[in-house]
């Protein structure tokens, strides 16, 4: 199992950049394909980026050129890089870890941290 943790979530303005961690404790981190997911109110959640366990790496068209996704394997740690904030980012941020080939669907994750909120005003 893994244990997923969220932090660095806060307010900026747009055109801002903030970092989300995901810290994980657990068994064979390295070995999880990790996700990040966003879920902004009255909307369902969706995709924003995932990495493989040896950092291949893809991205919502959304934030594609805007956000970076890393891990470092040593750490147990995921990191969301996020630049040029629009409001339409605005959403609960969460991290997810699960099994087998690349997926972007929530269901193909297994674990799930608590959230962290991101708001970005114009």
């Amino acid at each position: 199992q893994v244990q997923l943790v969220e932090s660095g979530g806060g307010s900026v303005q747009t055109g801002g950049s903030l970092r989300l961690s995901c810290a994980a404790s657990g068994r064979a981190f390295s070995t999880y394909r990790l996700g990040w997911f966003r879920q902004a109110p009255g909307k369902e959640r969706e995709f924003v980026a995932a990495i493989t366990w040896s950092g291949g790496s893809t991205y919502a068209d959304s934030v594609k050129g805007r956000f970076t996704i890393s891990r470092d394997n040593a750490k147990n740690t995921m990191y969301l890089q996020m630049n040029s904030l629009k409001p339409e980012d605005t959403a609960v941020y969460s991290c997810a870890a699960g099994l087998g080939p690349f997926a972007t669907t929530p269901m193909s994750y297994g674990y799930w941290g608590q959230g962290t909120q991101v708001t970005v005003s114009s």
